[in-house]
């Protein structure tokens, strides 16, 4: 059998095996796609929602595994900033085709942000709604009965309603840090068994330093992402990001240790407040053979940002 079609039945089976699950599992935890997350922290951490002193407009997109057929894409929109003393709120809607199923996302965060001379630190809070749907498309396929009553089923989706934590911080203008619980209660709004519970706790962990160079020219950032997320084996995001110029212009070179175990590279520029950020990378497992990398782009405006006085 063909690697697409064996792919394509694993995802199918997983799709319907989710009307079994229980009422806190669910497919897989979205934030598992980013690799550009060190850049922008919100995308992960609801801590981060309003932390600085402007708003800011995220449009992410990524093509996981380029090449191979029905592999997966997904797009991400995210608005975000400060709405009044101390507080901040955020909004996103998530997209995630992968064969034939596929995994919507609409988010409200909001965080209260606490600020001395020394240190900055958010507390934020996110609701979620997720769906997971089996697509249409598999009806008719070779694979797939159209008589399957499960699948049919299935094709109405799993939807759920998640509540997520996270704090994040900066010490010192330097010292980066956070801690997130993603999906931390988890309640499955279309069946019977559902109700809000604890699920598996996952985590996300963040440390990085930004040190500054040639009175602020450079700014230099090694940082790591610790992640244990639902149905995704725990890894560790290990980045390097160099900046010059006031950030007109960004390098940076990444490796995960871990189930996706992988290199990866970024570079970007800055044109007043646009911001575009490329990054590519491959997996150094035995599936990379079938595929091209991965390829991810985002592109960010800034609003009332003024980096001359940075």
């Amino acid at each position: 059998m063909h690697i697409s079609k064996i792919l394509t039945t694993i995802i199918i089976a997983g799709s319907m095996a989710m009307g079994t699950l229980s009422a806190q599992q669910r497919y897989f935890d979205e934030r598992s796609v980013y690799r550009q997350h060190f850049m922008y922290p919100v995308l992960v951490n609801p801590g981060a929602t309003g932390i600085n002193d402007y708003q800011e407009l995220i449009v992410n997109y990524r093509s996981s595994w380029a090449g191979f057929q029905d592999a997966p894409k997904t797009i991400t929109l995210n608005f975000n900033g400060p709405v009044g003393n101390r507080l901040g709120f955020g909004a996103q809607l998530f997209r995630d085709n992968f064969g034939v199923v596929e995994t919507s996302k609409g988010m409200l965060s909001v965080s209260y942000t606490i600020d001395s001379p020394t240190n900055k630190i958010g507390f934020g809070l996110t609701t979620e709604y997720i769906q997971h749907v089996v697509t249409g498309g598999a009806i008719g396929g070779t694979i797939i009965d159209p008589n399957d009553v499960l699948l049919l089923q299935r094709l109405d989706g799993n939807r759920f309603f998640d509540a997520s934590f996270g704090i994040y911080g900066v010490y010192d203008n330097s010292l980066k840090y956070g801690v997130a619980l993603p999906s931390l209660i988890s309640a499955k709004l279309n069946s019977e068994d559902g109700g809000a519970g604890m699920k598996d706790l996952g985590y996300i962990v963040h440390l990085g330093y930004e040190a500054t160079m040639a009175d602020g020219e450079i700014t230099v950032e090694p940082s790591v992402f610790i992640k244990s997320l639902n149905n995704i084996p725990t890894h560790a995001d290990f980045n390097l990001r160099m900046s010059f110029l006031e950030n007109r212009f960004t390098g940076a070179v990444g490796y995960t240790m871990g189930a996706s175990q992988g290199l990866g590279f970024l570079i970007g520029a800055r044109v007043d407040n646009f911001h575009l950020n490329y990054s590519y990378n491959i997996s150094t497992r035995q599936f990379q053979d079938f595929n091209n990398g991965g390829h991810e782009i985002t592109l960010s405006y800034t609003f009332n940002r003024n980096y001359s006085n940075k």
